[in-house]
């Protein structure tokens, strides 16, 4: 945990695993594959910016947060952590 990319895709990971437990408990709402398509996109995006950070170049950065950024509303579109259980 040295960098901020370690930080972020972590802190993106544990609230993966507290929503997939939080619905695990109720009637079945989710599909398993995309909390897996989003726990593996935060390994392969927290490579990205680890290696920006040890190169210095401001394309994987700017990959990073646009990996970031797209795994935020992968969640929110697929997931819908914020949305009411009747949807």
């Amino acid at each position: 945990m040295e960098t901020v990319y370690d930080w972020v895709t972590v802190a993106i990971f544990a609230g993966l695993i507290v929503l997939f437990l939080q619905r695990s408990v109720g009637p079945e709402r989710d599909n398993i594959w995309h909390y897996l398509a989003a726990s593996v996109a935060c390994a392969v995006i927290n490579q990205v910016g680890n290696h920006a950070v040890e190169t210095g170049e401001m394309l994987y950065h700017a990959l990073a947060v646009a990996g970031i950024a797209a795994i935020l509303g992968f969640i929110h579109y697929f997931l819908r952590p914020f949305g009411n259980s009747n949807d």
